[in-house]
Order: structure tokens, then C-alpha cells, then sequence
């Protein structure tokens, strides 16, 4: 039987390690072609001596499927319009990108400094805007031709972009914009064919397993593995493949067994005077407005 996501072609960014791995190891599982993207960097995102997305390009040859690595900087024009040139010219097309890439520079903000800032937010807000531009540009460039395109963007969000995290300041900045562009992607993009959607993932990686290590207990021999990685890719790789049609602009978390689509802002309580309040009335007025609004979710790390 045909896999979800036969003959279409997939790019992955971080996909060395963790979720990146997870997700394009599912995708080959479903009969997609994979790039495989990873600048192979350490954790803090500085240079490391191995290379990942080779190994991961082995692993899904090993099982049969079909898969290229791409090492390069997709925080760069020019990284991210070749990884676009190496799914085209190596597999003819391109149907889907995940953007993944990321790493974690955590300080609290009185602490932090500006080059940890620009760092952070260059990879994983840039390195979301890059890729899918050069993907929407090719996109657009079939639309016009008269192609039929069904393509989809999946981007990676956080809990941290939804809601902040204590000592993440930067990566909760960055998060919180992927999500912004997300509903504008999916606005502006819908006329090409074109769906974007984001996630808003919990499991164990190298960004995360410090923090899992002090709150999550190892999984019994045998038992369900609820911060695995792997737990997160089948609702990338629906996302990612034509039985999502319909399905854009929205986000969803995803975590061990559970799928949440996430609401966002939305207008709560409201009083209009029809004219200008002074100071002390806006005050007042306000006061009674949060009286009536739902309190919000904690920050992750809050106490």
C-alpha cells in the first residue's frame, strides 16, 4: 500500500538530530523523497566537528527510501535558496518544508547578552523566513505556469513562543514571531496551493532533555516513551501531505499521545465610551475588564 506521502518531496531543516531526525525518518516511512538539512552546529549553535545529516541520509537508504543531505546555513539568502536548488535539482520538485532548525542560548534577560539574542532569533525566526520564502518563490513560479501545486509548510513553534519561558527570552521572542508569520504565510500563500501550519512540540532533544531530566521519569521497559521525538512526526507528516487539504493557518501542540489545536488570542471583554477615557478611567474601566477575563496561562518557569 502507498505511503501518505508517496513520491512527494520533503525538506527538513535541523534534521541531524531529535525531532529534525524523527520527523524526516517518518517521511521516508510514507514514501517521501527527503533533503535532509543540518548544519551539524552543538547545541549553543556554535561549530561542531560532526556531520548528522549524512548519518540520517544512511539510515533512510538503509531502509530503502530516498534522501540527500544539504549542510548548508539555511540563515542565509543563499543557504536557504540552494537547500530549495537541491530538492529541484535532485528529485525534480518540491511538495513540503518543515522548518525545525534551531538552538538554545538561555540567560535571563538582565543577563543576556546581545549577541546570544541575535543568535537565536536569527535561526530560528530568519532561518524559518528564508527557507520559506525561496520555497514560496519556487511555488508561486509553478502556480503561474499552470502547474497544480499542493504544497505545505509546517513550521516549529513552542509552548515557550505561546505562553514564555523563564530564562528564554530570545527563544520565546523568536517562537512566539514564527507564529506570527505563520498565520500571514498562510494568508498570503493560499492563492499559490500552498497550506501553512505551525506546532508547538514537547519532547526530548538536545534542547530539552536537561529539563526533562528533572521532571520526566524514564519510560518502564517496554512502555510508551511519552517525550519521545518520534511522537510528534505523524501529525508533521499529515500536515505535510495532501489529506491535510483545508487544514492552514493553525497551530497545534503535540506531545506524547496528544493533539491540541491551539486557539490563540482572541478578543475577551471589552467597554467602549465612545470617547476618549481619562487616565483614571481607563484605569478604572480596565480593572473591572480583567475582573471579568480569564486569568492566563502560567509562564513555564513562573513561579
Amino acid at each position: 500500500m502507498a505511503g501518505l506521502c508517496e513520491g512527494r518531496v520533503v525538506i527538513v531543516t535541523g534534521a541531524g538530530r531529535g525531532l529534525g531526525r524523527a520527523h524526516a525518518l517518518a517521511f521516508a516511512a510514507e514514501g517521501a523523497k527527503v533533503v535532509v538539512n543540518d548544519l551539524g552546529v552543538a547545541l549553543d549553535g556554535r561549530a561542531a566537528a560532526d556531520g548528522p545529516a549524512q548519518l540520517v541520509v544512511r539510515e533512510i537508504r538503509k531502509l530503502g527510501g530516498e534522501a540527500v543531505a544539504h549542510g548548508g546555513d539555511i540563515a542565509t539568502s543563499a543557504g536557504a535558496d540552494s537547500l530549495v536548488e537541491t530538492a529541484v535539482d535532485t528529485f525534480g520538485r518540491l511538495d513540503t518544508l518543515v522548518n525545525n532548525a534551531g538552538f538554545l542560548r538561555d540567560r535571563m534577560l538582565v543577563n543576556l547578552d546581545e549577541d546570544d539574542w541575535d543568535a537565536v532569533v536569527r535561526v530560528h525566526l530568519k532561518g524559518h523566513f528564508l527557507p520559506l520564502r525561496a520555497a514560496a518563490a519556487w511555488w508561486r513560479a509553478q502556480a503561474k505556469a499552470g502547474r497544480r501545486v499542493a504544497a505545505r509548510v509546517v513550521n516549529t513553534s513552542s509552548g515557550a513562543g505561546l505562553l514564555g519561558s523563564v530564562g528564554q527570552g530570545n527563544y520565546s521572542a523568536a517562537k512566539a514571531g514564527i507564529l506570527g508569520m505563520t498565520l500571514v504565510a498562510a494568508a498570503e500563500m493560499g492563492r499559490y496551493g500552498v497550506q501553512v501550519n505551525a506546532i508547538a512540540p514537547a519532547a526530548r532533544t538536545r534542547m530539552t532533555e536537561q529539563a526533562f531530566a528533572q521532571t520526566m521519569a524514564a519510560p518502564e521497559e517496554g512502555g510508551f516513551d511519552a517525550m519521545a521525538p518520534q511522537n510528534v512526526s505523524p501529525l508533521v507528516v499529515w500536515l505535510g501531505s495532501e489529506a491535510s487539504a483545508g487544514v492552514t493557518g493553525r497551530v497545534f501542540e503535540a506531545e506524547g499521545g496528544r493533539i491540541t489545536v491551539m486557539e490563540g488570542w482572541r478578543p475577551g471583554p471589552t467597554a467602549d465610551r465612545g470617547a476618549r477615557w481619562t487616565a483614571s478611567e481607563a484605569g478604572e474601566a480596565t480593572l473591572k475588564l480583567l475582573a471579568a477575563a480569564e486569568a492566563p496561562l502560567p509562564v513555564y518557569g513562573a513561579r
